[in-house]
């Protein structure tokens, strides 16, 4: 009976499960910030020098734009070029650098035991470099999501670790990226709770938050500490500007559909296509081009247009160019498989559809309608509003703006996720086989005791009766009987517990079992699993998982059975909180 909680452990569950070991993770989260940090700088110097290269024909690291070299109908060669190079790293490199970054972050962590092959560490940002440098019409922060990611994961397997302990710091790792590259620590471990987490626990929460307090502090070392899209043009809340704020919200759930549809769109298309995934690329390639051509803004990260639409300074039909040439090249290169992130991108789009409904909406400060929009988008698009929201203040540090802000995410996410049953990450995870919920709530055995799901009236086999007359009783024709049974004795102590493998192994042809000895002498509890009516569900189905006990003996103080608990009974606990979704009842009535 060794396997019995203690009493003062059933008597005091905590708020938290944590152990010592958070120190571990939060010290190494410490290197996993810094490494991401290097790595963000890395991957940005990379994507200028390969822009610089490739359309201004020098070695640089000057943050340069593809639009400024006014490349013409150069403009559809380069991506051509850029997206076969990415097209091989794939095929012989490794086919996980392909897309944006996220969904295979979150495969790592779901299926994967937070392993990431440093092949891949090495490629993403490479790749990324090369998509974005040559024109991509992506963003940087899922390669570096991916590839902070990486670092967390590949310090994590030199120590060791579970795999939930190595899930932390990969996240505590993509946090850091994302704090890196656009200084947004708060957000960033938002992310990772509304995003890759899938949990809330200190022990995966306090790493992430180390690692990306961490790369806020460092990245000011090597980047520019101001907010990366400084804002002060924000409203002040008021009642009479709410349907507005929501007006930008339904706009922009409505346009996170619309672009999640197209992507996979585009994605459905290439499929269809009798040629190797590896060339698929050069042709999203070939659209960036001529997307390029007819509008060279549209090209790359695209930080200038998101400044540009917070100053105001953008026409309309500037603005209704870049977002039409922008979404299809975007949808196009993304769903060809090519390398770079979704969110700079979101953030366009959302901006030009604020900067079209502006003409329309109430009078405003130049940016604001825009900066909702880019928020609601982000909110919408990717299910997270909270993050969504914080991102928004502090990449343009103005938190004036955070109740609008707050209402357009909110009415974006409720307008996406009843529009469509996966988000534009999710979706892409769904489509290999992996079919994931984002919905966190508390396991229903952890709010639940012993004692209101065990059978109370329990049959017992007499540690008195004999072998013989054991096996003649699991043996009856026709008696209902449970494929195990306590053996108790006359003061009710449990001296083991006889199953029906115990019966054929007695009645086995050569079996030396006296079938007049007594069954209590045949059993051992020395492995038996026991439970206690006041510990909870959950710490008690743990112990059959590991044991693989069916039915386990409820013991009172004195140690005598009280109860029994078989894997059906742990069931009761699930219907209750379904019962607590589903039932529907009136419990106040007004005459």
């Amino acid at each position: 009976m060794s396997d019995s909680p203690p009493l003062s452990h059933a008597h005091s569950p905590g708020d938290f499960t944590a152990d010592r070991r958070i120190l571990l993770l939060m010290a190494v989260a410490v290197l996993v910030g810094t490494g991401a940090v290097g790595t963000a700088w890395l991957l940005l110097k990379l994507i200028a020098l390969c822009t610089d290269l490739a359309y201004y024909g020098r070695l640089s690291t000057e943050t340069l734009t593809p639009a400024d070299a006014h490349p013409g109908l150069w403009a559809i060669p380069i991506p051509v070029i850029g997206c076969l190079i990415i097209g091989l790293m794939a095929r012989y490199g490794s086919e996980k650098i392909r897309g944006h970054g996220i969904p295979e972050a979150i495969e790592a962590i779901l299926i994967g035991k937070s392993r990431i092959d440093p092949k891949v560490a090495v490629l993403k940002p490479l790749s990324s470099a090369i998509s974005i440098g040559s024109g991509g019409p992506f963003g940087a922060e899922g390669p570096i999501i991916m590839t902070g990611g990486a670092v967390g994961s590949l310090l994590a397997q030199t120590i060791h670790l579970s795999s939930t302990e190595r899930k932390a710091l990969l996240v505590a790792g993509a946090a850091a990226g994302m704090t890196a590259i656009f200084g947004t620590p708060l957000a960033a471990v938002l992310l990772a709770v509304e995003l890759l987490l899938f949990e809330w626990r200190p022990r995966s929460f306090l790493p992430v938050a180390v690692a990306a307090a961490v790369a806020a502090a460092e990245r000011t070392l090597l980047l520019d500490p101001a907010p990366l899209f400084t804002y002060a043009g924000g409203m002040a809340p008021s009642l009479s500007g709410m349907g507005a704020w929501a007006a930008i919200g339904l706009l922009a759930g409505l346009g996170s559909g619309v672009l999640t549809a197209m992507v996979y769109g585009c994605e459905d298309l290439f499929q269809k296509l009798p040629i190797h995934w590896m060339w698929w690329p050069l042709l999203g390639g070939l659209v960036v081009g001529i997307g390029g051509a007819i509008e060279p803004a549209a090209l790359g990260v695209g930080y200038d247009n998101i400044r540009h639409l917070l100053d105001g300074d953008l026409v309309w039909r500037a603005v209704l160019l870049l977002l039409v040439v922008k979404s299809v090249i975007w949808a196009v290169a993304l769903g060809s498989g090519t390398s770079g992130g979704v969110l700079a991108p979101l953030l366009i789009f959302g901006g030009c559809l604020g900067a079209l409904a502006e003409y329309i909406l109430p009078g405003a400060p130049a940016g604001f309608w825009p900066l909702l929009g880019m928020a609601a988008m982000m909110g919408g698009t990717m299910r997270s509003p909270l993050t969504a929201t914080l991102f928004a203040m502090e990449l343009t540090g103005d938190y004036q703006a955070g109740l609008p802000l707050l209402v357009a995410c909110l009415v974006a996410h409720a307008t996406a996720v009843l529009l469509l049953k996966r988000s534009i990450l999710t979706e892409k995870i769904a489509r290999r086989g992996l079919h994931i919920t984002r919905e966190y709530q508390t396991d229903p055995f952890d709010q639940a005791w012993v004692k209101e799901v065990m059978v109370r009236e329990v049959d017992v086999v007499p540690a008195d009766w004999t072998a013989g007359e054991t096996v003649d009783f699991f043996l009856t024709p026709g008696a209902p009987h449970h494929k195990s049974y306590p053996v108790a004795d006359d003061g009710g102590r449990v001296l083991g517990m006889v199953s029906r493998a115990d019966i054929l192994a007695w009645t086995r042809s050569g079996s030396d079992i006296d079938r007049q000895a007594p069954v209590g002498s045949l059993v051992s509890g020395a492995d038996l699993v026991t439970g206690q009516a006041d510990e909870l569900v959950g710490s008690l189905a743990d112990r059959m998982a590991r044991s693989g006990a069916g039915r386990v003996p409820i013991l009172d103080g004195d140690g005598k059975l009280a109860g029994l608990v078989a894997r059906k009974d742990l069931l009761l606990a699930r219907a209750r909180r379904q019962a607590e979704e589903h039932d529907h009842a009136v419990l106040l009535r007004l005459r």
